[in-house]
């Protein structure tokens, strides 16, 4: 399995309607995408100084479910009406993880 972990830095002028806008689009859209084992998105919550605005972390099985995930239409939809005008910055990173070690 694979953790695919997403985080974004928004651009100055996007507001808390257009995160929840995103927010919702992006729960939609997983609903789409039946290689999602797992999909958890939001906000910071800030506990800690510094970090992104945002995160998503989706779990699917194998590299191809990664690419069908990131791939699919309802994804892009996402990215075009969305994601795409908001990101300041972003970072991704995809980790590994043995069965039996998800905690």
């Amino acid at each position: 399995m694979i953790l695919h972990i997403a985080s974004f830095r928004w651009k100055d002028e996007v507001t808390d309607d257009d995160v929840a806008a995103l927010t919702q689009a992006l729960t939609d859209m997983a609903a789409q995408i039946p290689v999602l084992s797992s999909y958890v998105i939001g906000p910071n919550l800030h506990l800690r100084a510094g970090g992104a605005d945002y995160g998503v972390a989706a779990i699917v099985a194998d590299a191809a479910a990664l690419d069908a995930y990131l791939d699919h239409p309802a994804h892009k939809a996402v990215y075009e009406s969305h994601l795409g005008w908001m990101i300041a910055e972003r970072a991704a990173v995809q980790l590994p993880i043995e069965e039996g070690h998800l905690r």
